[in-house]
Protein backbone atom coordinates (compact mmCIF):
# COMPACT_ATOMS: atom_id res chain seq x y z
CA UNK A 1 0.00 0.00 0.00
CA UNK A 2 2.78 2.41 0.60
CA UNK A 3 5.74 0.76 -0.54
CA UNK A 4 5.87 2.56 -3.54
CA UNK A 5 5.33 5.99 -2.15
CA UNK A 6 8.13 8.96 -0.82
CA UNK A 7 8.40 9.27 3.14
CA UNK A 8 9.30 12.31 4.47
CA UNK A 9 11.63 12.60 7.75
CA UNK A 10 9.32 15.35 10.06
CA UNK A 11 12.13 17.18 12.93
CA UNK A 12 10.93 19.44 15.93
CA UNK A 13 12.82 22.61 16.11
CA UNK A 14 12.58 25.34 19.45
CA UNK A 15 13.83 27.91 17.25
CA UNK A 16 13.30 28.16 13.00
CA UNK A 17 16.22 30.24 11.80
CA UNK A 18 18.83 28.42 14.03
CA UNK A 19 18.02 24.80 12.55
CA UNK A 20 17.53 26.45 8.93
CA UNK A 21 21.07 27.90 9.34
CA UNK A 22 22.24 24.12 10.94
CA UNK A 23 20.80 22.69 8.23
CA UNK A 24 21.30 24.82 5.00
CA UNK A 25 25.34 26.03 5.89
CA UNK A 26 26.09 23.08 8.07
CA UNK A 27 24.86 19.74 6.56
CA UNK A 28 24.32 21.43 3.10
CA UNK A 29 20.72 20.81 2.81
CA UNK A 30 18.54 23.32 0.30
CA UNK A 31 15.28 24.85 1.09
CA UNK A 32 12.62 24.37 -1.18
CA UNK A 33 9.56 25.67 0.31
CA UNK A 34 8.59 27.46 3.86
CA UNK A 35 5.50 27.85 5.57
CA UNK A 36 6.03 31.55 7.59
CA UNK A 37 7.61 30.79 10.53
CA UNK A 38 6.24 27.54 11.06
CA UNK A 39 7.74 25.48 8.74
CA UNK A 40 10.79 25.11 6.57
CA UNK A 41 10.62 22.11 3.90
CA UNK A 42 14.66 21.13 3.38
CA UNK A 43 15.94 18.57 -0.24
CA UNK A 44 18.20 15.77 0.65
CA UNK A 45 18.93 13.99 -2.53
CA UNK A 46 15.36 13.04 -3.95
CA UNK A 47 13.88 13.20 0.43
CA UNK A 48 13.03 16.05 1.99
CA UNK A 49 13.11 16.95 5.63
CA UNK A 50 10.24 18.97 7.28
CA UNK A 51 11.79 21.12 9.90
CA UNK A 52 9.19 22.67 11.46
CA UNK A 53 8.58 24.79 15.27
CA UNK A 54 7.20 22.89 18.12
CA UNK A 55 7.28 23.23 21.74
CA UNK A 56 8.32 19.54 21.66
CA UNK A 57 11.52 19.96 20.20
CA UNK A 58 14.90 17.44 21.46
CA UNK A 59 12.31 15.08 23.48
CA UNK A 60 12.86 12.37 21.02
CA UNK A 61 16.04 10.27 22.96
CA UNK A 62 16.30 8.01 19.59
CA UNK A 63 17.66 8.92 16.12
CA UNK A 64 15.35 11.06 14.05
CA UNK A 65 17.31 10.74 10.30
CA UNK A 66 19.80 8.95 9.14
CA UNK A 67 21.87 9.75 5.71
CA UNK A 68 23.22 6.47 3.83
CA UNK A 69 26.55 7.39 2.52
CA UNK A 70 28.34 5.13 1.91
CA UNK A 71 32.33 5.50 1.56
CA UNK A 72 32.32 8.60 1.85
CA UNK A 73 31.68 8.50 5.84
CA UNK A 74 35.05 9.76 7.23
CA UNK A 75 35.17 12.57 5.30
CA UNK A 76 31.73 13.68 5.62
CA UNK A 77 32.41 13.40 9.50
CA UNK A 78 36.02 15.36 9.05
CA UNK A 79 33.98 18.13 7.02
CA UNK A 80 31.13 18.05 9.62
CA UNK A 81 33.88 18.32 12.51
CA UNK A 82 35.25 21.24 10.89
CA UNK A 83 31.82 23.08 10.62
CA UNK A 84 32.00 22.97 14.46
CA UNK A 85 29.64 19.86 15.18
CA UNK A 86 30.12 17.57 17.66
CA UNK A 87 29.82 14.04 17.90
CA UNK A 88 28.08 12.06 19.87
CA UNK A 89 29.52 8.76 21.49
CA UNK A 90 28.08 5.62 23.00
CA UNK A 91 28.87 2.31 24.60
CA UNK A 92 27.42 -0.16 22.51
CA UNK A 93 28.50 -4.06 22.67
CA UNK A 94 30.56 -5.61 19.80
CA UNK A 95 31.92 -1.87 18.62
CA UNK A 96 35.09 0.02 18.70
CA UNK A 97 34.96 4.05 18.45
CA UNK A 98 37.41 5.13 15.72
CA UNK A 99 37.30 8.57 16.17
CA UNK A 100 34.28 10.07 15.95
CA UNK A 101 32.80 7.03 13.95
CA UNK A 102 31.21 3.43 15.83
CA UNK A 103 32.46 0.51 13.75
CA UNK A 104 30.29 -2.94 14.52
CA UNK A 105 32.04 -5.37 11.89
CA UNK A 106 31.68 -3.85 8.27
CA UNK A 107 29.28 -1.19 9.27
CA UNK A 108 30.02 2.24 10.16
CA UNK A 109 28.10 4.94 11.38
CA UNK A 110 28.56 7.97 13.66
CA UNK A 111 26.00 10.14 15.45
CA UNK A 112 25.65 13.72 16.01
CA UNK A 113 22.61 16.12 17.08
CA UNK A 114 21.62 19.41 15.17
CA UNK A 115 21.01 22.56 17.68
CA UNK A 116 17.52 21.34 19.22
CA UNK A 117 18.96 17.88 20.55
CA UNK A 118 17.47 15.92 17.51
CA UNK A 119 19.74 12.73 16.97
CA UNK A 120 21.10 12.32 13.18
CA UNK A 121 23.47 9.97 11.61
CA UNK A 122 25.50 8.87 8.97
CA UNK A 123 25.61 5.31 8.13
CA UNK A 124 28.34 4.17 5.42
CA UNK A 125 25.37 1.61 3.60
Amino acid sequence: MLGNKEAVANLAVKDLDRAKQFYEEILGLTPVEAEGDDLIVFQSGVSTLNVYRSQYAGTNKATAVTWAVGGEIEALVSALKAKGVRFEHYDMPDTRLEDDIHVMGEMKVAWFKDPDGNILNLINQ
